[in-house]
């Protein structure tokens, strides 16, 4: 399918080890810490792992464990329109 998005995975406990606790993660944090080659990649979180730091995470997709994971550390998702 030529729509088809790829998104780049990223799981929880990659940000709990790259990211301070109160960290804003987006592209540009990401690309920063060499998580992803470009700010502009599609992003989805993943819920493997455990998760400690409270985060605000605003990437394109969240699976519903990773967000639950991200919420229950006191952290927020915020996912474009």
């Amino acid at each position: 399918n030529p729509r088809r998005i790829e998104y780049t995975a990223v799981n929880v406990e990659r940000l709990e080890r790259k990211f301070e606790d109160g960290a804003v993660i987006d592209g540009a944090a990401l690309k920063a810490a060499r998580i992803t080659k470009s700010e502009f990649e599609p992003v989805k979180v993943l819920g493997n792992g455990e998760l400690t730091k409270k985060f605000t995470v605003k990437v394109d997709k969240v699976s519903a464990s990773a967000q639950a994971k991200i919420e229950a550390a006191g952290g927020k998702v915020e996912l474009p329109c």
